[in-house]
């Protein structure tokens, strides 16, 4: 067992596909651009909104005014939508309920804006679960980024071989190698088990309760 376990939110803690494609989906069409089917978006989330934007965006239409327009939109329209579809993933409560009782430390590090983390975290899961909650800061770079782990390590007080994070995504595990962290990639998010053996995920977790075994 790790001291801390770190865990990414979107497509690892919660299935929030549904909410993100919908709410993109509103502000493409209020401007006459093409929506896209929710099975894309699990390729365009990842990297964080600004970039979620620029790829559903057509490739013509990427410029950078576009995308701060349709990305000032998309904010609004999800902070009203973003719990109506979104739901912890059976079973990942009771892994963390599990992880908390023999002592251990629980952190979320998403690239979604961190007021929007903090409350789908909060809200889905408790204020208790977990001991912090990193989303997207002002001046913090985004994943593969490793500073989101060093500040949690940081204020948790552990070094790298203490910790391990889980990700479902190329995205998860390059953030944890970055920061010298283990990684399990869970396969029950939005990208393939192939995407994240490609990408050197330590471990493959192919359902919650497999990461009680790292």
């Amino acid at each position: 067992m790790k001291k801390l376990y770190i865990f990414d939110l979107d497509g690892t803690l919660a299935d929030s596909l549904c909410d993100l494609a919908d709410s993109v989906n509103i502000v493409l069409e209020r401007h006459g651009f093409p929506t896209h089917d929710t099975e894309k978006y699990k390729y365009f989330v990842g990297n964080g909104a600004l970039k979620l934007i620029e790829r559903a965006l057509p490739e013509d239409k990427r410029d950078t005014d576009t995308i701060k327009l349709i990305h000032a939109e998309y904010s609004k329209v999800y902070a009203e939508r973003m719990l109506c579809k979104t739901k912890p993933y059976d079973g990942i409560r009771e892994v963390l309920e599990k992880l908390k009782a023999k002592g251990c430390l629980l952190a979320v590090a998403s690239n979604k804006p961190d007021d929007c983390t903090v409350y789908i975290v909060e809200t889905l899961f408790g204020k208790g679960m977990f001991h912090t909650v990193h989303g997207k800061r002002e001046g913090v770079p985004t994943k593969p980024s490793p500073d989101i782990m060093y500040m949690i390590m940081e204020e948790l007080g552990v070094t790298p071989d203490e910790c391990i994070h889980t990700g479902d995504s190329n995205v998860d595990v390059n953030t944890a190698h970055n920061a010298g962290i283990e990684c399990i990639g869970c396969t029950w998010g939005f990208r393939t088990e192939e995407e994240l053996i490609s990408a050197g995920a330590d471990h493959i977790a192919h359902i919650p309760e497999d990461i009680l075994k790292y």
